[in-house]
């Protein structure tokens, strides 16, 4: 048993910490000590990201830059995420809407709650 210390998650390192651990105990078994650290966990990060989701009032597009700075990521590792490189470009530079698999990986990668993602946004004209 590694840490039953667990606090209310108020940072996103502590939130990282949490998510971490999550994944390492996500199949214990029921009845477990693990078992309940794991639920205890669950709660913790859910109210986390529910309270995180008081998001600024920007646009999807921009919701996914803004996450991918906090997480450090580029384009390329969206790609990765969802497959294709041109889309994600596209949808970057507000050429394509976000489509629902995208949103869906997006949303899982990004901790970013689908519903922000639905948003309607305006697209630019092409050239």
């Amino acid at each position: 048993m590694k840490n039953l210390n667990w606090f209310l998650i108020e940072t996103e390192q502590e939130y990282e910490r949490a998510a971490a651990r999550y994944e390492e105990i996500k199949a214990a078994p029921k009845g477990t000590q693990e078992h309940k650290e794991k639920l205890l966990l669950v709660h913790l990060i859910s109210e986390y990201e529910n309270k995180g989701s008081e998001l600024p009032e920007v646009d999807p597009v921009e919701m996914i830059r803004i996450r991918m700075e906090d997480f450090g990521y580029k384009s390329a590792d969206l790609a990765e995420a969802y497959g294709d490189k041109g889309t994600v470009s596209k949808v970057l530079n507000y050429k394509q809407s976000l489509s629902l698999t995208m949103i869906r990986k997006f949303s899982k990668l990004l901790h970013i709650p689908a519903e922000a993602l639905v948003k309607e946004y305006e697209l630019k004209a092409g050239i």
